[in-house]
């Protein structure tokens, strides 16, 4: 397809570059950092007709900007902007170097990210043959620029075109299901799986520059790596090395003085100096260094994750002509995976001490890379501490994150399981892509290796799983699948292991995850991590992970549509249907809506609108995702963990997240704050019984706790006799059953028979401290939610508001089930949400958000279970 640029701009442009503005980076040293972010054009290659273009961006971007491309989000538009991917485009700019400038003793044209099949061209010379998205690129470009004026275009290549040629030799198609295309071309390139589709994904296969680009001027030496390598770490001593990479770029040796300054979160400044000697070209340094009584980094409800700042420099003739900085950590992170008396352990052990890991599979935020503004990176960081988190496990589908990914995950203690970028299908191990695959490595072990949250690094995400139990055993021929088993070793088990050795040996290593389980299988359990996918995709009740029990649940999860505002950015009221097309369009799932369907009639009246439907939706991932959360916590130190499947959205879609793509939580979200909580109750009914744990993930041991329990009628009176349990201990890092009793006991004044009772009732448990504070609450219930006995009620509510922010007090003279608050506001913030409200309970909620105005009404409304049954 040729596209028409037209219009007086394209005309102009057309013969004419028009000239990059210089935008100047800060830098401590004495080089000069420019940045190439605007003055960019862009065309279709063949057409010499331009528009302005935004980088970093992606020509889809370009293309929706000057409405050239309808909303990809949209309807069914993901099918009208295939075309895209087929294309060759090109993309240019100018920029002016001073006679200053070019004095400089060198000059470095700097490519963070380029996307993916890029020829680069300065001034009639060509630089680079970009064929890895994943890799940056620094180019030494002092011969090729000029005084003035000097030109930069670039090239994109079609990554479909591209790699037609090597489908056509391979003789066989990759089993790579998620590229939604007949040929499966993925496979073939170093670029984000995921932009080829995914079962909760768009297929929107981009080009651009997705990264930063500049230009740094300098002179004498730069450090092309900083590595502060802790060797030793005790409560009175961090011992240190700081590792450099400097490259002198002068035909002679110099004599330089190499500055090492590290503080305590910015305080006073230790300097430790060295003269060196250093010679032409490349020269590695080592210099060590002590921490006394260091202060540790700790995850998320363990303490404060304590930051040290480092920088070296490079100071010659008097100046510091290079400089490099990091904030790390002083911590000590251990994956300890060993035979035991159960099968095989999988868990993180930090600073010495097991952790229980709470967290979630992250994937890439958004299908157009660079839209992701540092103001989201921060909400996610932030949704995901409050939901007391601890891992985000950074999937093998997406892309290597952004430095503030990591810098955040730093700063608020969540440990980061790392993927290499592979999943779900074998990949070529021929010499030019596992060259690729080196260099990708090489880059991104160097450029993290620093981020004290960086707790583990993955080959892969279900490749060897895929391999072993997926039917390609039947699918291939017995030379191609041991070709597929052969390649597997040489990525896996070879390359990618020996690299991490190389350049990060004190962080573990892992060839895949799962470590062995194929969706459950029970001789799997026991050893290593586990993705159990029993419920969804093998239709098992929330129930089963009671007895589905992994060491280590790195993968399982649950469908939800998100609310109605998100569905309304993408769908009309006439698409109001679970099967409508749209709607499937946007369920990228093999099994589909009616999978959520099949699930609500087991535990829910399921309601006739949609509208009603979708919020039940919501209400069963919450309620059975956090069946297994607790489930998994319960059963410590058996099981050590646990990552659902997923936390974020890529677009507006149906999906398995506990975060729609626009920030608003689901269910689950909440749901999942509650299972997390540092000191959580948990009752669980097994047959006749009831039995009361209490889980903790303090360091501390809590004394003279007190739990009370209540059985309450749903009109608030209370049943029985209230029992309290005096002088608990909840010891540190345990999960310990403290009560349990019959069901016939726990009711036995009632006059009704216990079967009947126990659909008008539920129990309401609070732990306090000895100073009578609430550190948990849980509302329990006795029967699925359509078999109880609601009572129908209408909440009554107050708003009062200020700018940004308004306060609701709801209150119901019954037990309103499952309260859900909207508004439509994409990203409002709740203090609570589905929650239940207790009868007589006035409960104030705390809604936040820029848009809400002083002043101007809020619309909003307020559901619960009972009301979708009319």
């Amino acid at each position: 397809m040729i596209l028409n640029l037209t219009g007086k701009k394209a005309q102009i442009a057309c013969g004419l570059l028009c000239c990059c503005s210089m935008a100047y980076a800060q830098s401590n040293d004495n080089s000069e950092v420019v940045l190439l972010h605007t003055g960019w054009e862009f065309s279709q290659a063949g057409t010499e007709l331009w528009r302005t273009a935004e980088v970093p961006g992606t020509v889809h971007q370009d293309l929706i900007h000057h409405k050239l491309l309808p909303s990809p989000f949209y309807g069914m538009n993901e099918q009208k902007i295939q075309w895209v991917e087929n294309e060759d485009w090109e993309y240019r700019t100018s920029f002016t170097v001073t006679m200053e400038q070019l004095e400089r003793d060198d000059a470095q044209l700097i490519f963070e990210g380029l996307d993916t099949y890029a020829d680069v061209y300065l001034n009639g010379s060509l630089l680079l043959k970009s064929d890895n998205m994943f890799v940056g690129y620094s180019l030494p470009v002092k011969p090729q620029l000029r005084l003035g004026e000097n030109l930069l275009h670039i090239y994109f290549h079609s990554p479909i075109r591209q790699t037609l040629p090597q489908y056509a030799s391979n003789g066989f198609n990759y089993p790579a299901d998620n590229d939604h295309h007949e040929k499966h071309l993925s496979v073939f390139s170093r670029k984000a799986p995921y932009s080829y589709g995914w079962d909760w994904g768009i297929r929107m296969v981009t080009s651009g520059i997705w990264r930063p680009v500049k230009i740094r001027f300098y002179d004498a030496a730069s450090i092309n790596d900083y590595h502060i390598k802790q060797l030793s770490l005790t409560e009175y001593s961090a011992e240190l090395s700081n590792e450099l990479e400097i490259n002198n770029i002068l035909p002679q040796s110099i004599q330089a003085e190499i500055r090492i300054n590290y503080s305590f979160e910015k305080g006073e400044e230790t300097v430790i100096s060295r003269s060196v000697t250093l010679q032409p070209g490349l020269n590695s340094i080592h210099i060590p260094s002590e921490v006394l009584s260091p202060v540790r980094w700790m995850p998320n409800g363990w303490g404060k994750p304590a930051l040290y700042d480092f920088s070296a420099q490079v100071v010659f003739d008097g100046k510091v002509v290079a400089e490099q900085s990091h904030r790390i950590g002083l911590r000590t992170v251990r994956l300890v995976n060993e035979k035991d008396a159960d099968g095989e352990s999988f868990y993180f052990e930090v600073n010495g001490i097991p952790m229980f890991a709470k967290g979630a599979n992250y994937i890439p935020q958004d299908a157009l890379l660079p839209s992701v503004t540092t103001e989201r990176y921060q909400t996610l960081f932030r949704d995901i501490k409050e939901a007391n988190m601890n891992v985000v496990r950074i999937w093998g589908g997406g892309t290597y994150e952004d430095d503030r990914f990591y810098d955040l995950a730093d700063e608020n203690g969540i440990l980061v399981w790392q993927d290499f970028m592979f999943a779900c299908t074998p990949y070529p191990s021929d010499p030019t892509f596992l060259k690729r695959v080196e260099e990708e490595a090489c880059y991104n072990i160097r450029r993290l290796r620093n981020h004290p949250s960086l707790a583990m690094w993955c080959g892969n995400n279900e490749i060897l799983e895929a391999l072993k139990y997926w039917g390609y055993q039947k699918k291939y021929t017995p030379e191609i699948y041991q070709e597929m088993m052969s390649g597997y070793d040489k990525l896996f088990r070879e390359l990618l292991p020996a690299k991490v050795k190389e350049l990060d040996a004190d962080r573990f290593y892992i060839h895949s995850s799962p470590y062995l389980a194929n969706w459950g299988r029970p001789e799997s359990w026991g050893i290593g991590d586990s993705h159990n996918w029993g419920v969804w995709y093998g239709q098992k009740p929330f129930e089963s992970l009671d007895t589905d029990l992994p060491r280590f649940m790195s993968e399982f999860g649950f469908q939800s549509f998100p609310e109605m505002k998100t569905i309304a950015t993408f769908a009309a009221p006439e698409d109001y249907q679970i099967e409508s097309e749209v709607m499937n369009a946007h369920q990228k799932s093999s099994i589909g809506n009616a999978l959520i369907r099949t699930y609500m009639e087991r535990d829910y009246i399921v309601p006739e609108k949609f509208e009603d439907f979708v919020y039940v939706g919501l209400v069963l991932q919450g309620q059975g995702m956090r069946h297994g959360l607790e489930a998994h916590r319960r059963n410590r130190p058996y099981c050590m963990g646990t990552l659902y499947w997923q936390l974020n959205d890529s677009w507006p879609v149906v999906s398995w997240s506990s975060i729609d793509y626009y920030g608003n939580w689901k269910a689950l979200h909440y749901q999942a704050k509650r299972a997390f909580a540092p000191i959580h109750i948990n009752p669980i009914q097994r047959n006749d019984s009831l039995c009361v744990y209490l889980l903790s993930d303090r360091l501390d041991t809590l004394e003279k706790m007190t739990l009370e329990m209540k059985v309450i009628d749903f009109e608030g009176k209370k049943i029985s006799k209230p029992m309290l349990l005096r002088s608990l201990s909840v010891p540190a890092n345990t999960s310990q059953c403290v009560y349990r009793t019959k069901l016939d006991a726990l009711l036995s004044s009632t006059k009704r028979p216990l079967s009947e009772e126990l659909l008008h009732c539920f129990m309401l448990l609070t732990l306090k401290d000895k100073s009578g504070h609430v550190v948990d609450e849980t509302v329990y219930f006795f029967a699925k939610t359509k078999e109880l006995l609601l009572p129908e009620t209408i909440i009554s509510y107050k708003m009062n508001q200020t700018d940004g922010e308004g306060e609701l007090t709801l209150l119901s003279p019954v037990l309103a089930k499952d309260v859900f608050i909207e508004v439509p506001l994409q990203g409002a913030r709740f203090s609570d949400n589905f929650f239940d409200l207790l009868p007589g309970e006035r409960k104030t909620i705390l809604i936040t958000s820029p848009q809400i105005k002083k002043g101007e009404e809020l619309p909003l409304t307020v559901k619960h279970i009972r009301e979708t049954y009319n």
